[in-house]
This record gives structure tokens, C-alpha cells and sequence, in this order.
């Protein structure tokens, strides 16, 4: 069997709070925005990629406590640094160096879910 994935879901209290982040700040695409059984969805992310799926609800189905974080790479962690801190958006935890080939930090989307900026090396 050969698999590849097509998206993560996140559960969002604010769907607009949620859209800014990874929207505006983070800058996923919007691939499509609909309806369905009542709530606002949005599919964020690009072609050929695995994309986010925001759900509007009035409680998250996850909890950001449980362990489970979104990962995302840029070429320096510096500028994403000072690209967040900009934005008044605080780094949660890092860097970290675990070995020489990754450095990482965390930042948190609105939901108080972890997204993790990685550059490899």
C-alpha cells in the first residue's frame, strides 16, 4: 500500500483568529473555503502538499496539552524568529539543537497548539 497525506485537521474555537495565523502570518494559501453540516471550514496549503483543515467549533476536539504539533521548515530560524517577535507573537520554547543537522522552536497558533519551525542543515 502506498500512502500519502492529504491533510491534518485542527478543530479551531476562532476560525478567523485561526485563519490569520496560518494564513496571514505563516502565509499557507487558501485553497478552498465552504460549508458543511453547519460549520465554516477552510483548507489551507499548496498544491501537491498535505494541507491544514481548519473547523470552526466551540471546543477543540484535540487538546493542544496532548502531545501533537504542526511542523514546518524555513531557511533561518532567525528571521522566522524576528518574523514572529514582529508580529508580537512570542517563541514558546526554543531553540533547540537536538543534533547537528536540525534546530527548532515553538510558537503558538491561537488554539494554544504548538507549530514547530525547523531549519535542517
Amino acid at each position: 500500500m502506498i500512502l500519502s497525506m492529504n491533510w491534518i485537521t485542527l478543530r479551531v474555537r476562532d476560525l478567523e483568529a485561526s485563519l490569520n495565523f496560518y494564513h496571514s502570518i505563516l502565509g499557507l494559501p487558501i485553497d478552498r473555503r465552504f460549508e458543511s453540516r453547519g460549520r465554516q471550514i477552510v483548507m489551507l496549503g499548496t498544491e501537491g502538499q498535505p494541507k491544514i483543515e481548519l473547523i470552526q467549533g466551540s471546543d477543540p476536539a484535540l487538546k493542544p496539552e496532548c502531545g501533537v504539533s504542526i511542523g514546518f521548515e524555513v531557511a533561518s530560524l532567525d528571521e522566522a524568529i524576528e518574523s514572529f517577535k514582529s508580529q508580537g507573537i512570542p517563541v514558546a520554547r526554543g531553540p533547540i539543537t537536538p543534533n547537528p543537522r536540525i534546530s527548532f522552536f515553538y510558537v503558538l497558533d491561537p488554539d494554544g497548539f504548538e507549530v514547530q519551525i525547523a531549519v535542517h542543515s
